[in-house]
């Protein structure tokens, strides 16, 4: 009986293990299947209708590139400087009147990164916020 025993204790971890590695490869071919899949690897091949619709996105949209701006970080013992470029991308039929309202877009977005502390900028995280927070006060 206790033999019974012991062997079924050792027989539970052996199979608990088996099924951890038999889930952690299904889960990896999973991973890679859809992946391929999705990228157009095997089954679907290219997907012309995504393609299509980026085409005529390209003509629809402008690029307008900002002067680059320089603030100083607050909250700081040394002085640290950020220097920030960007470019909006805007509907091409609007361009000339976001080109008039550059000016405001650039002091609204010079106020917001001087408030910006070193902390924020660091954060492997803050660039979705930053993004974010900038285009809230842009638009």
């Amino acid at each position: 009986m206790a033999e019974e025993s012991e062997e079924g204790a050792e027989e539970t971890p052996k199979k608990k293990k088996g099924g951890l590695l038999i889930g952690l490869v299904l889960a990896l071919v999973g991973g890679g299947g859809a992946f391929a899949y999705t990228s157009g690897m095997i089954g679907g091949g290219s997907n012309t209708s995504a393609t299509k619709e980026l085409a005529t996105l390209g003509d629809e949209l402008a690029f307008i590139p900002m002067d680059p701006i320089t603030v100083s970080l607050a909250d700081t013992t040394q002085r640290r400087f950020l220097r920030f470029r960007a470019e909006l991308e805007v509907k091409s039929p609007y361009k000339s009147d976001i080109e008039k309202l550059l000016p405001r877009v650039t002091d609204v977005l010079n106020t917001y990164l001087q408030s910006l502390s070193l902390d924020d900028i660091e954060d492997p995280s803050s660039l979705l916020t930053l993004r974010s927070q900038m285009r809230r006060r842009i638009d």
